[in-house]
């Protein structure tokens, strides 16, 4: 009763969680590479693993610079979700469901995570912070809107998708470069 065999032919406990760290590798390696071309399939096993430990992440490095934005973090991503989620389901005749759309947004925050980590040495509020926080935000878009045209096959609308996208990346950006 107190082994820690388990039960035979009882999978992992993250694979029952639904954790799969090859997955979160293989998507944070799109982002990270957003000019390599994109796989349909990619959101195939949408998962929410990588992307809160993404959010944790900005949060925490956004906490050593001096910034405790935890709520407006979770509460950016989450009115944002909603509102990309709603207008992607308004612009593509297949649509997508939340949980996919809040993935692919938490995955390509992994930019906005380098440019937090930045903050805690560089303070953001000169020239060269606003040119990284720029650089991110492009970064996240392009990374995003490609990503979400791949998988919902919109490749005529990319600039659409951007626009808002940036936008959500742009409030984002705003909490790294402000107190």
């Amino acid at each position: 009763a107190f082994g820690t065999g388990g039960f035979e032919g009882e999978p992992p406990l993250l694979e029952e969680l639904g954790i799969n760290f090859q997955h979160i590798r293989a998507k944070s390696l799109t982002v990270l590479n957003p000019l390599r071309g994109v796989d349909d399939h990619i959101m195939d096993d949408a998962d929410l693993a990588g992307p809160i430990i993404f959010f944790f992440c900005f949060g925490i490095s956004l906490l050593f610079s001096g910034k405790p934005n935890f709520g407006y973090i979770y509460g950016v991503g989450l009115f944002g979700t909603a509102s990309i989620y709603t207008l992607l389901n308004l612009m593509s005749p297949h649509g997508i469901d939340a949980y996919r759309t809040a993935s692919v947004l938490g995955y390509c925050l992994l930019p906005m995570v380098g440019l937090g980590a930045i903050s805690v040495m560089v303070a953001l509020n000169g020239t060269i912070g606003y040119l990284l926080s720029i650089t991110s935000i492009l970064w996240c878009t392009y990374a995003a809107s490609g990503i979400f045209v791949a998988v919902l096959r919109m490749s005529d609308q990319r600039l659409l998708v951007a626009y808002p996208v940036g936008l959500l990346y742009g409030c984002f950006a705003l909490l790294s470069v402000f107190s």
